[in-house]
């Protein structure tokens, strides 16, 4: 879009940040880049409503077809192969597997394209638990049967920074300078997380927990998703400008939305669902330098031609017998005839894809919206220089206060090169926008690469001088939006049954786009294909 540099700046990181930005003369030279992934416009093909024919040579058979290699379709093969069942296919649009958690490769070391950690699973998640070990991260167990996960896959510390008022300190919350009240309410809001960590239902069912499959339905937790997390701050006197952007930010970080675009239960979910009780820190995260690469690596090992990428399915139609399925390959048009279909693609393309979707609809697709972001990997010579000698030093998770964007997480941190070249993960959620997709696709590289350098040179003057690339990767439809009345509304529940020989498994049914709720739900729709095959004998 044809925007002087300013509006640009102004659109994306407010007018203040403009100003100060267009009072310096603009970057002469940009490092290099580009933008990369996301097949958008062979993904728009759906809409153009064509018919395939395929020729008759170009059909095969399988006992069943994954569409989409995320985490949940990942899942969902992974599960296949355990229960012994290897005729599969696992179609790929894009030329990677992974969708949010994909990663790339560089030098010094690897790094994120979107999801970078896994919190460390309560030990009742058991099959998760499985995954963990036999990837080998854990070395056994505590006293109280929870997991304990080596130290080389445990973030290091120093775990998070926060830029604040021009200097660097420890953690994200702004404690420096706040007032009494500021503290008043702090304390006030940590006792409200501590009631519903402690929570339970009649059933004994905590109100938050992962996967949200376990949470309790019971009318006291469920009456939170009826209002914005805004609305809940506000009805209970939480004012503290600082304490409504740490809530801000929290809701910006694991949901791509603002504090008022975001259900209370969403946001209470954020600080209370990986609390074992009250007085106990979160769940320490396991990450490494790509992120949660790690798992979609363990995940693809052993498919071999089983995965098929760079693959746009086109059509899925139930039949008699199972599901035919079309599909683009290397320019082709092929068919599979399949018993058993898994749909891991986000639930708003099932109408363009699934034949008979639109004119007798199964659940309400539409009601699946995502949120946009994109996130930038700047490979940079040097780290940059602290401004001032008691400036809390680079950690893994760098976040800027007054930023629309999420700051960065350093790739090199987990592997303990504290110095030279490394590479550092920006990432930018575009909630600010009523059409965030739609804004973000009006711009280029150079643009959105400004962006990113002018937000980060706030707190790194010198990142012009240090950054050597700089890729960019939109993300469209990154991940699911718990706006109000979504996550209890009865709509998740009756879109994650199966419609004829067809099973859905995405991050979507679970409301939130997190790992585990991908792999909650590749696990179920796996189940479930194995179940049906196994009764049919």
């Amino acid at each position: 879009m044809d925007l002087s540099r300013r509006e640009l700046l102004t659109l994306f990181l407010g007018a203040p940040a403009a100003f100060v930005a267009c009072q310096i003369s603009a970057p002469s030279k940009f490092p290099d880049g580009e933008i990369i992934g996301q097949s958008a416009s062979l993904g728009h093909v759906l809409r153009e409503g064509r018919s395939f024919e395929v020729s008759p040579d170009n059909w095969e058979s399988r006992s069943a077809v994954i569409v989409g290699a995320g985490v949940a379709g990942l899942t969902a093969a992974w599960q296949f192969r355990k229960q012994g069942l290897d005729d599969f296919l696992i179609l790929e649009l894009e030329k990677e597997a992974g969708g949010t958690a994909r990663r790339g490769t560089g030098d010094p070391v690897g790094y994120p394209w979107g999801a970078h950690y896994l919190p460390v699973p309560f030990k009742e998640n058991t099959e998760l638990v499985v995954l963990l070990d036999e990837m080998s991260l854990f070395d056994g167990r505590d006293a109280n049967g929870e997991l304990l996960v080596k130290e080389q896959y445990l973030c290091r510390e120093p775990e998070e920074r926060l830029f604040f008022k021009g200097r660097w300190y420890e953690g994200l919350y702004p404690s420096v300078g706040a007032t009494d009240e500021d503290k008043r309410q702090y304390s006030e809001f940590q006792k409200q997380i501590d009631h519903w960590v402690n929570w339970r239902d009649s059933k004994g069912r905590r109100a938050f927990i992962l996967p949200v499959e376990q949470c309790s339905d019971d009318a006291e937790a469920t009456a939170l998703d009826k209002i914005t997390f805004g609305n809940w701050l506000a009805q209970n006197g939480f004012t503290s400008e600082r304490l409504i952007w740490y809530c801000d930010y929290a809701c910006r970080d694991d949901y791509g939305s603002k504090v008022d675009q975001t259900s209370a239960w969403a946001g209470l979910f954020y600080f209370c669902s990986r609390v074992r009780k009250s007085g106990e820190e979160s769940q320490p995260f396991i990450t490494v330098p790509e992120g949660n690469g790690q798992f979609v690596d363990h995940f693809v090992q052993g498919l071999g031609d089983r995965l098929r990428k760079g693959t746009a399915v086109v059509s899925i139609t139930p039949s008699e017998k199972g599901v035919d399925v079309v599909c683009f390959n290397g320019g082709t048009l092929r068919g599979i005839h399949a018993e058993h279909v898994i749909y891991a693609s986000p639930m708003f393309t099932a109408p363009w894809v699934i034949s008979g979707f639109r004119e007798d609809p199964p659940f309400a697709a539409s009601e699946f919206q995502h949120n946009a972001w994109f996130v930038a990997n700047l490979r940079l010579k040097d780290r940059p220089k602290p401004r001032f000698q008691k400036d809390f030093p680079l950690a893994w998770d760098n976040v800027i206060y007054d930023s629309p964007g999420l700051g960065y997480v350093t790739a090199t941190h987990q592997k303990g090169i504290d110095y030279g070249p490394t590479i550092l993960t920006y990432y930018y959620p575009m909630c600010a926008e009523p059409n965030g997709r739609t804004t973000l696709f009006n711009y280029d590289w150079k643009q959105l690469a400004d962006v990113c350098l002018t937000d980060l040179s706030r707190a790194h003057s010198e990142i012009y001088d240090l950054v050597e690339r700089l890729d960019v990767m939109r993300w469209g439809h990154a991940m699911i939006s718990p706006r109000p009345n979504f996550i209890w509304s009865g709509i998740r529940e009756k879109a994650a049954k199966p419609y004829r020989n067809i099973h859905f498994a995405h991050t979507d049914l679970g409301g939130v786009a997190l790992f585990e709720e991908a792999f909650y739900h590749g696990l179920r729709a796996a189940k479930e294909v194995v179940t049906a095959k196994t009764q049919k004998r």
